[in-house]
């Protein structure tokens, strides 16, 4: 062949085929080149100076030069072309597939005989005019293979057209100039005019939905000749064997479709009629099947449900609620989950859901898988109980919740306890330099009283996380009782009155003052909202003395002195099924998020604790009454005596040589304060800021120390490890561990290091004074 045999193998093609374009493109406008050349030689023959001419004649002999090379490369072109025009001939022109050669804009330079008796004489018009009415879109299909076949030389796909499908191949001869070959697959499956005489409405479409042929019992359906398949069917997707909503001519219809594959991608879909009742009763084993299994449509409305299912929703056998009347609980709208079955968007699953409308919290496992059934796409959901589950997981939760809440409280206490040393430390100091008549005083004061109030508030957080060491100390409950009525009066808010009243004669109690005061404050805070439209609540104590054991709720008392605590309110009362429940941890008649469940649970452990016993009696729509039994005890406790002792052997003027005290402290306000005051009682104070300061300190033998006073929790070495190092070289020097934390967590390691005490934090200046003072004597 003429040209570029093999352009896809030549680093010349492309060159070439630029060139000839050039010259093609000026070979269109030749004329003006002449027009040019022949203005030039008359500015040779007129124009009065000889530099002129001889510049118009060089023009003039350029731009000649310039037309006979661009009709030079035309006609050289043009006779690559024919000499390629005969090969084909010879090669192709018997050829029983249709074929043309087309330059690189599409115009048909050669077509076979083939290719003229089947798309007719369409010499110098473009292949995409050929092929028009051939397949749809044929201008996009003829350009992606042009561009493939010049990058690669050759490209080749199969089409769908209306009378089968084509393979459409083409090469790449010369730079720019390609040979195409269609090799046509005619239908013989009957999808075609013979496809008219069936009643029932059928078309064939291609993979992207445009429709090739429909039949004239679909055209009379839809009242139109069909392009698109989403111009037929209100669905996107199509699912043989299914119902689907058919937009005829005359209205929506239903039908049921059935499609084929056919060859080249091709769909070939029919119309069936629905039959005549889709509303089948449901077989006599699924009403029997022993699991509870519900029949929903896409759009949620209840179909079926057999017994198991009637019986676990309270359903009657007429009811009819939709699928999100029943349930609720997923995050997101349940209807929307059903949808994504019904439309396979996502895969058959399971999820635990909330009952609605039920009168206690139901959980049910749902899981739901799509099916069809007389054509129809339904979805099935199969029920089980999660109740128990599901209540296992809240106290789980909740559990958690409590634990890391606990765990922040008390890392909070630690860092606030710190802070308050601080500041009640320095208010004293303050408070020292001042009398009553000072201005300053009495805002000192203040100061001072809420430093207090919030090492109060710090020392509770500590007993909720359960890292505060609660001692038993004897209390009488009068005194605790009209101390605590003020802060109760603040709790019960003002629709709610609180009446307290005390029994004579009532003897002494051993237990944990701040223990006691948190029973009172959460059976008075039940009792509370269990009035919500108000009320009284009071409070009673009485002296009772039990001459033979009281049993009573799977409990004995013993007979002896009893000091009796009662709260009495007047609310909505404890069903009698949930009154053996109130106890249990977690367990809660208010909403999420009103209550905890432990207040009850809390309040009976502090009693148990304490060597106590707790009942209850309640009635609904009368009220409740919480019973609590305290033994007396007489015997004074022998810390009061020591403590006033204590007391008295401080009242008397220190020392003045004092003693000396290492003081290791991490937070420099602490240590301030703490140097500062024991300084002022006449103490020798050295100072460090952690523990491996202080035992470099201790390496001079010389230096007498009489008390270690050191915090707990420290960077490097904690309290407890230097304390008993430097004990090797100094047996008798006496201890104070000072800490933000609890004792309890010190205990085990404090148990092992002879003569030492515990100071928690917030200490004021006095006590710091004591506990040192008390470790000299």
């Amino acid at each position: 062949m003429a040209g570029d045999p093999v352009a896809g193998q030549s680093g010349k093609g492309p060159d070439w085929a630029a060139l000839v374009g050039a010259a093609r493109g000026l070979s269109r406008n030749v004329w003006l080149l002449l027009v040019a050349a022949i203005a030039c030689a008359i500015g040779v023959l007129l124009a009065p100076e000889a530099a002129i001419r001889e510049t118009a004649g060089t023009i003039g002999i350029t731009l000649c030069m310039v037309v006979l090379v661009v009709r030079g490369i035309v006609f050289l072109d043009g006779f690559a072309g024919r000499r390629q025009e005969r090969s084909l001939l010879r090669l192709m022109g018997h050829d029983s597939a249709p074929c043309f050669a087309t330059d690189g804009s599409g115009l048909i330079g050669f077509q076979n005989a083939a290719a003229c008796a089947r798309f007719g004489d369409h010499d110098g018009a473009t292949l995409i005019a050929a092929l028009q009415d051939h397949f749809a879109s044929p201008a996009s299909v003829l350009y992606r293979l042009q561009s493939r076949a010049m990058a690669q030389g050759f490209a080749r796909e199969d089409v769908v057209t209306r009378r089968g499908h084509t393979r459409l191949s083409v090469h790449r001869i010369a730079a720019t100039r390609f040979l195409w070959r269609l090799e046509e697959f005619l239908d013989r499956s009957g999808a075609g005019r013979g496809a008219d005489a069936l009643s029932l409405p059928m078309l064939v479409s291609n993979k992207s939905g445009v429709v090739l042929f429909s039949n004239e019992s679909m055209r009379r359906l839809l009242g139109v000749r069909p392009k698109r398949l989403d111009r037929v069917f209100a669905a996107q997707t199509l699912r043989s064997g299914e119902e689907v909503e058919v937009s005829a001519a005359t209205g929506p219809v239903r039908a049921i479709l059935a499609e084929i594959e056919g060859p080249g991608e091709r769909r070939e879909i029919y119309l069936l009629p629905v039959p005549a009742s889709t509303v089948q009763p449901a077989p006599a084993d699924f009403d029997a099947f022993p699991v509870a299994l519900l029949k929903f449509a896409p759009d949620g409305t209840l179909r079926a449900a057999n017994r198991a299912a009637r019986e676990a929703l309270h359903l009657a056998a007429t009811d009819s609620p939709a699928f999100h009347d029943l349930f609720e609980g997923l995050g997101r709208p349940v209807s929307d989950w059903l949808a994504d079955i019904a439309a396979e968007r996502i895969p058959p699953g399971a999820e635990v859901l909330r009952l609605c409308h039920a009168e206690s919290d139901s959980f049910f496992q749902v899981a739901l898988r799509r099916f069809v059934e007389q054509g129809r796409p339904q979805v099935l959901a199969m029920l089980s109980d999660a109740t128990a589950l599901k209540t296992l997981e809240a106290q789980f939760a909740q559990s958690q919740k409590m634990q890391a809440i606990g765990q922040l409280a008390g890392g909070i206490a630690h860092d606030f306890n710190n802070l308050l040393t601080a500041i009640s430390g320095h208010c004293d100091l303050l408070l020292l330099r001042h009398d009553a008549s000072d201005p300053e005083y009495a805002d000192l004061v203040q100061i001072h009283q809420n430093a207090n109030r919030a090492a109060s508030l710090v020392g509770q957080l500590l007993a909720f996380s359960r890292k505060q060491t609660l001692k038993p100390a004897r209390i009488d409950l009068q005194e605790v009782l009209s101390d605590l009525t003020h802060l109760l009066n603040r709790l019960v808010g003002e629709k709610v009155s609180l009446r307290l009243t005390h029994a004579p004669l009532v003897g002494p109690i051993r237990a944990d003052k701040r223990q006691l005061e948190q029973v009172v404050m959460n059976l008075v805070v039940n009792a509370r909202d269990a009035m919500p439209q108000g009320g009284t609540i009071r409070i009673e104590t009485e002296a009772l003395t039990l001459l033979d054991d009281l049993r009573r709720d799977r409990a004995v008392v013993p007979a002896g002195d009893y000091a009796v605590i009662r709260v009495i309110d007047s609310g909505c009362g404890i069903p009698p099924e949930r009154l053996q429940k109130v106890f249990e941890p977690f367990f809660t008649t208010k909403r999420v998020g009103e209550g905890t469940g432990l207040g009850l649970s809390t309040a009976y452990g502090i009693v148990k604790q304490s060597g106590g016993f707790i009942f209850i009696d309640s009635e609904v729509g009368q009220g409740t009454i919480f019973h609590l039994y305290f033994p007396i005890n007489d015997s004074p406790d022998q810390p009061v005596a020591d403590q006033a002792a204590r007391q008295a052997r401080n009242a008397a003027a220190p020392r003045k040589d004092g003693g000396v005290v290492l003081l290791v402290e991490d937070e420099a306000p602490v240590r301030a304060f703490a140097s500062r005051a024991l300084r002022l009682r006449g103490f020798t104070v050295l100072e460090a800021d952690c523990a491996e300061t202080a035992l470099e300190t201790l390496q001079d033998a010389r230096l007498e120390v009489d008390v270690f006073v050191t915090d707990v929790v420290m960077p490097g070495m904690d309290g407890p490890s230097w304390v008993r190092e430097a004990l090797q070289s100094r047996p008798n020097v006496r201890t104070i561990f000072m800490s933000g934390y609890a004792e309890d967590g010190l205990s085990e390691t404090q148990a092992r290091i002879p003569n030492s005490v515990f100071l928690p934090k917030p200490f004021s200046l006095s006590a710091l004074t004591e506990a040192v003072q008390d470790q000299l004597h």
